[in-house]
């Protein structure tokens, strides 16, 4: 049975990987890890874990096959490294880092010492935007993050939230980028208020839009194909629009969260991939390219 470790156990860990994970301890050997004792303890117990640690060198003893990183994004360079060093697959929320440098300096080696990074790109795997993925003859794509009501620095709201909807308006693109521009819009106080992305393909234009002041809470993302529209709005409805008809279609009511916003088809195909030695399930390159466009976005 494959050994696999959980570093940190934060609130992403908590509500989108602890439970997909608890149900497959049939499957692997789970062993969490975090510095705070009572949540260890905690955690454990609720779901059943059977093997607790208190640090990253403990948890490397074990000889784990992978870990997923869950610390601050600050943390993980230093973490990815030692982990890779040590011959160990690693699974990293998003941004494996801000510096681009960084990024590409462990890609490169992962790639070097044959070892998956893979970063937690989850919308890819949402049901319903791998729909719209598939979906041939795009022209335009938009993606669009609206909150109520924002707060956070430039650095911080482009790594933590706009990298999100960056990625996923990548993804869904099906020809190479031929051009990038962006524009941050702050306010007066430093914050990030809008930030714009415009991608241009040979046939395909992406527009990426976040409002951190708007006030309401959504996700949705646009794609024009040469036959209909199609949207899909907070992952969990998809509309598709024709001259004949427009088509809702939601989950059943049972569906998990987890399910319909891609972390359990994401978690089950990184560890499928540590154990059958496949195919990284974000791929590098693509990645790299979400960082990169956010790095110049910032920038510019």
């Amino acid at each position: 049975m494959l050994k696999i470790g959980v570093l940190g156990l934060g609130n992403i860990a908590q509500k989108a990987y602890l439970p997909v994970m608890a149900a497959m301890q049939d499957q692997y050997e789970f062993h969490l890890t975090t510095r705070n004792a009572e949540k260890r303890a905690k955690l454990a117990a609720m779901y059943g874990f059977q093997h607790t640690h208190a640090t990253l060198e403990e948890l490397i003893d074990t000889k784990p096959d992978a870990v997923f990183v869950h610390t601050p994004t600050q943390t993980h360079g230093a973490i990815i490294k030692q982990l890779l060093l040590a011959g160990i697959h690693v699974y990293v929320d998003k941004p494996v880092a801000t510096d681009l440098q960084v990024v590409q300096n462990l890609y490169d080696l992962a790639a070097a010492r044959h070892l998956l990074l893979t970063c937690g790109f989850n919308r890819r795997f949402a049901p319903f935007n791998q729909e719209l993925k598939a979906l041939p003859d795009k022209r335009l794509i938009v993606a669009e993050k609206v909150r109520e009501a924002g707060g956070q620095d430039p650095e911080t709201a482009v790594f933590d939230l706009m990298i999100h909807m960056v990625d996923t308006g990548l993804f869904l693109l099906d020809e190479p980028l031929a051009d990038a521009t962006g524009r941050i819009v702050t306010t007066d106080s430093g914050a990030l208020a809008q930030g714009y992305l415009t991608v241009q393909t040979a046939h395909e234009q992406l527009q990426v839009v976040t409002n951190m002041y708007g006030g309401v809470n959504l996700e949705q993302v646009t794609v024009q194909t040469a036959q209909q529209r199609a949207m899909v709005t907070d992952l969990s409805t998809k509309t598709v629009l024709t001259t004949a008809e427009q088509l809702t279609t939601s989950f059943p009511d049972w569906t998990p969260t987890l399910e319909k916003r891609g972390f359990a088809p994401l978690i089950r195909a990184f560890l499928t991939a540590v154990a059958t030695h496949g195919e990284n399930p974000v791929a590098p390159s693509s990645a790299i390219t979400s960082h990169a466009v956010c790095r110049h976005l910032l920038s510019d």
